[in-house]
């Protein structure tokens, strides 16, 4: 298949997983011409998050607000460690980002690049988020409540939020999907999910999608295996679904 030379990537939740994305990374190549984005969650969970803000924020790739770090962004603001917002945020993967920094001491400079990631992307034919819209509310009304955090309110919409552009997220694994198997993309009405889950021991999967010429990227940060394959052949199509039943809770 012949690539046409100026890409577009965009790259799932890392979190914290610097290996794997050092692999991954390596499996697409990205050169000088070609622009890279990462839908956030670079953190929590996995054992190197600080080496993963490092590399995105050095290298100054495009790289949107996760709810993990809108987590941690608001467990600085409070400045209590017995905080709700703490408790909630070591629960669910914080522990490991603070014990990638020396001392669990995360630096100002970091903090200060997390403040500035936007909600979202517009790139004329795609559109970029981390969780999704809500299809109920105006675009403009919107707030890091629905494009960090929203799940079934968006899976379920039956017809696109967009006419004219498809928009990709991370934030929910796609084999919390009912019948889709660890590693696939998931598609519904007029949006495509590319979280396939890096940090969870049933998949393992790291996700780079290039949006130019339809390729999916996958290294697996367990076994160190490492794939690609045309999207049309690593995509599952979903209908609007009815989301009382899934296989795996999908936590936060």
């Amino acid at each position: 298949m012949l690539e046409t030379s100026q890409r577009r990537i965009v790259i799932g939740d890392v979190h914290g997983h610097y290996e794997g994305l050092m692999k991954l990374m390596e499996a697409i190549a990205p050169g000088s011409e070609d622009q890279v984005y990462f839908l956030g969650d670079l953190i929590d969970r996995g054992p190197k998050s600080s080496d993963v803000i490092d590399f995105v924020k050095d290298n100054n790739y495009w790289c949107l607000l996760g709810n993990h770090e809108q987590m941690l962004l608001k467990v600085v603001t409070d400045n209590k460690l017995s905080t709700p917002a703490m408790q909630a945020w070591l629960y669910t993967g914080g522990q490991a980002t603070l014990a990638s920094y020396k001392d669990a001491s995360i630096p100002q400079e970091h903090l200060e690049w997390l403040k500035t990631l936007p909600l979202y992307l517009d790139l004329g034919d795609f559109w970029l988020t981390h969780a999704g819209v809500d299809p109920r509310i105006p675009l403009a009304e919107q707030t890091a409540k629905q494009f960090c955090w929203i799940r079934d309110e968006f899976h379920s919409i039956e017809k696109p939020y967009f006419s004219d552009k498809t928009i990709i997220i991370g934030h929910t694994i796609t084999f919390t999907f009912p019948g889709v198997p660890p590693g696939m993309l998931v598609q519904g009405q007029g949006w495509l999910d590319i979280d396939t889950g890096a940090y969870h021991i049933r998949s393992g999967w790291l996700t780079g999608l290039d949006i130019t010429n339809n390729l999916i990227y996958q290294v697996n940060v367990f076994t160190n295996a490492i794939r690609s394959l045309p999207l049309a052949e690593g995509v599952v199509m979903v209908k609007p679904p009815k989301r009382a039943a899934r296989g795996d809770k999908q936590r936060a």
